[in-house]
């Protein structure tokens, strides 16, 4: 399956039913007076999180979306059927964003969350909702209103509790590989993850936490260079990031200012998040030697893995867990309802 995580729709609700002109004729009933019923509200267009999705896919091939127009307003004082909503399917971590204005319509983050895209059109009213003491058989009727047509964009951010980040081969998908569910594509040469993997870490005790391994990061990638800069928008939403530097890097120390400079220079609030350093590929160590050292002041840790031999794993993880909990709990403080 492709992943697709930008997308352009056009989106129109339905237009509201017309009111009607009509006049109650009953045999033995004169002058029945006016009877012409409502038109019914256009269909809105609704965006829903569907945990189920992870890609804008659906979007590539429908462009154009358009919700069912309301019936018209009928005889003896009947309002005509509101049309039926439009719902597209969305997601988690989907931004909704008006392409002319450039605003941000939505955040659909959560399970089942909804917003209305564009609204349908009223109905319009009959001859029956124009009657009044001084006017008992009016004629006028209204028609229905045309409903909400926009052109949005949608921007798919994948939400993860950790961010897996370095240049290409360093380890990055067989670290994910090795701690969670995730069955990534791993090979020897540079940028074998075209897209974000995502994989959940199982702990005992029952707790778990989910990792996204992002496309590998170059010099340049804010500006646009290899993939970074395409999938950089995907660690915008991680509670913490994993810089990871392999041990045979030619220059660990630059590897790692490099990476750190690239986040800073895509988005400040990207410099903000809280990051470990992980060295990998001790494997490649030989008897007796150490880690080189690299100086990452701003660090919360620093660990030394091997995913291969499966060494220095379960530090890692705990630590990990730990620290995603306090900034959880740190969103949650912020938010104002925590209660313990």
């Amino acid at each position: 399956m492709a992943f697709v995580d930008l997308a352009v729709v056009e989106i129109t609700a339905g237009t509201g039913g017309s009111g009607l002109e009509a006049f109650r004729r009953e045999k033995y009933v004169a002058r029945g007076g006016p009877s012409g019923g409502d038109g019914g509200r256009g269909g809105h267009v609704i965006l829903e999180v569907d945990p189920q999705l992870a890609t804008l896919l659906d979007f590539s091939y429908q462009k154009k979306c358009r919700a069912e127009r309301g019936e018209h307003g009928q005889n003896k004082n009947k309002t005509g059927r509101d049309g039926e909503d439009l719902l597209l399917k969305v997601p988690p971590g989907t931004i909704v964003r008006d392409q002319d204005t450039c605003e941000v319509l939505a955040q659909l983050i959560e399970p089942g969350q909804r917003v209305i895209a564009a609204r349908g059109g009223r109905g319009g009213r009959g001859n029956a909702s124009f009657a009044t003491a001084t006017l008992q058989a009016p004629t006028r009727w209204e028609p229905g209103e045309e409903g909400e047509h926009r052109v949005v964009e949608l921007e798919l951010k994948l939400i993860a509790d950790v961010g897996l980040v370095g240049e290409p081969n360093a380890g990055k998908s067989t670290l994910l590989a090795a701690v969670s569910d995730a069955h990534p594509r791993i090979a020897d040469y540079p940028f074998t993850t075209l897209q974000p993997n995502l994989g959940v870490v199982a702990l005992p005790d029952f707790r778990s936490f989910v990792v996204a391994d992002i496309p590998g990061i170059i010099e340049g990638a804010h500006e646009g260079r290899g993939l970074g800069h395409q999938f950089l928008r995907h660690v915008e939403r991680t509670r913490t990031l994993a810089v990871l530097v392999p041990v045979d890097s030619p220059d660990p120390q630059a590897e790692y200012d490099l990476l750190r400079g690239e986040l800073a220079s895509y988005s400040a609030a990207l410099a903000q998040i809280p990051h470990c350093l992980i060295m990998t590929k001790t494997d490649l160590l030989g008897p007796g030697d150490a880690p080189p050292t690299v100086a990452a002041p701003q660090a919360w840790a620093t660990f030394t893995v091997s995913a291969v031999a499966h060494q220095g794993l379960g530090p890692l993880l705990e630590d990990l867990w730990v620290r995603t909990r306090e900034v959880i709990r740190e969103e949650v403080l912020e938010e104002g309802w925590w209660t313990s």
